[in-house]
């Protein structure tokens, strides 16, 4: 672990110390629950948010013999309805069902909770299961902001359950053996990494009020977000392009090459970060910027650069994602399906398939072996304690530098980052607009 990332941890529980302090402590310590658990090591899951992801999840946790899916939350009863037929049919059997996730955390058969929510609700619900007691599968982005993220790493480490985030890429086989020759110098010393994300999304209109739906629960929908009119362009997708709920594409998507860029490059927080783009393609709702290049400075002269296109493909055809590693003495290309090695000249060497189906494209459920992969990882740290891929400790780094490729943009100047907290040490405004939310009364999240 890097001098950086250890700072980062260790400020990050500090940061949250003066939080006054709610909720249930759980005494039993990790290791004391794993022995019992593996005694008797079936685990019994709930998966709140139940639309896309949640299918990804169903699928994965159902190849695990000795898992079993015990509820399906959601606020939509159309949502739940569609869903109990697709588990009828793709698992054997409908879990029960619960509008309220908090009655979820209450049931203590419960083992671990998969949350595939809106994104104003994962780090709120994710803290509020590690109270209850539950281990958490919580999908990227693991928060809606940099004060989330602290509060979150803190909550794990003072209630001790697995908290691993849904970036599935890190449970690539190849993926893991890329950064294991990049690391033995099979491309010499490696300098930047380019990760890139191609979409052609359509316009989602101006949005008109409308009454909310019979079969939607808009209050507990909107949960810890300020409150506002229900309209007809939000649910059940486009929540992820208005700030209130969503973080924009570098979270929605950049996440993921981020992510192994970051991996692959061996670094933590960058020193500084620099945004450019705009919302070039429709005059809609939309509140974030729909073409933008973020570029990330790290120290000894490592950088990595985002290139999001979410309306608008990139030209010449490439694919609708993917991670380009550079070294002194060669290329590597990476993406869910597999990794490619060339020399400097752009002459492949080697070419290695991931094993297994898995989707590499853009679609919104990406399901896959690798989130077999990633599932089956988070299962074994619960019974045997083993080493998470995406440990909430690492994975909250990364969704620190896609809040700060967003904070960068929005400062419309170079960010300077306090590497041990991911503070800006240069605008004091875009701290004030950035890093702390405003929370609906009875919602904000405390340990």
């Amino acid at each position: 672990m890097s001098s950086n990332r250890r700072n980062f941890i260790k400020k990050a529980s500090v940061g949250a110390a003066g939080i006054a302090f709610s909720g249930s402590i759980n005494a039993m310590s990790a290791s004391e629950y794993s022995r019992i658990l593996g005694a008797n090591d079936k685990i019994n899951c709930a998966i709140i948010g139940v639309r896309s992801r949640a299918k990804a999840h169903i699928k994965a946790i159902h190849t695990d013999s000795n898992a079993k899916i015990i509820y399906s939350c959601d606020v939509d009863d159309k949502i739940i309805e569609e869903h109990n037929e697709w588990c009828k049919k793709n698992i054997g059997y409908v879990p029960k069902v619960e509008k309220d996730f908090r009655k979820v955390l209450e049931d203590k058969k419960v083992d671990a909770v998969f949350i595939a929510t809106p994104e104003h609700w994962h780090a709120p619900m994710a803290i509020l299961a590690l109270q209850a007691g539950k281990h958490v599968y919580v999908e990227k982005p693991c928060s809606h902001n940099p004060y989330e993220n602290t509060l979150l790493v803190e909550a794990q480490k003072k209630y001790g359950k697995k908290v691993q985030m849904g970036n599935q890429q890190r449970s690539a086989k190849s993926s893991a053996l890329a950064v294991k020759e990049i690391n033995e110098g099979i491309i010499g010393d490696v300098f930047k990494g380019e990760a890139y994300y191609s979409n052609n999304r359509d316009s989602i209109g101006t949005g008109k009020k409308i009454p909310v739906p019979s079969t939607l629960d808009w209050e507990m929908w909107q949960g810890p977000a300020i409150r506002e009119d229900y309209r007809d362009n939000i649910h059940p997708y486009n929540w992820h392009w208005f700030k209130n709920w969503g973080t924009g594409e570098v979270h929605n998507n950049g996440t993921h090459e981020i992510d192994i860029c970051r991996w692959a490059l061996g670094v933590d927080l960058p020193d500084s970060v620099t945004s450019y783009g705009g919302k070039y393609a429709y005059d809609d709702d939309w509140e974030f910027v729909d073409n933008q290049q973020v570029t990330y400075k790290f120290g000894d002269d490592k950088f990595i650069t985002w290139t999001g296109h979410s309306r608008g493909l990139i030209m010449p055809n490439q694919p609708g994602r993917g991670i380009t590693i550079y070294g002194s003495k060669g290329i590597i290309t990476l993406s869910r399906g597999g990794y490619q090695l060339y020399d400097l000249g752009g002459n492949q060497i080697k070419d290695v398939k991931e094993d297994g189906d898995q989707s590499t494209g853009t679609n919104t459920r990406g399901e896959g072996v690798l989130d077999v992969n990633h599932v089956s990882n988070f299962f074994a740290g619960i019974r045997e304690d083993k080493s998470l891929n995406s440990d909430i400790k690492d994975a909250s780094i990364t969704t620190m530098l896609c809040h700060l490729g967003n904070m960068a943009q929005d400062a419309g100047e170079t960010i300077k980052i306090d590497t041990t907290t991911g503070k800006v040490l240069n605008n004091d405004k875009v701290m004030k607009d950035w890093w702390k939310r405003e929370y609906a009364s009875g919602w904000e999240p405390k340990l």
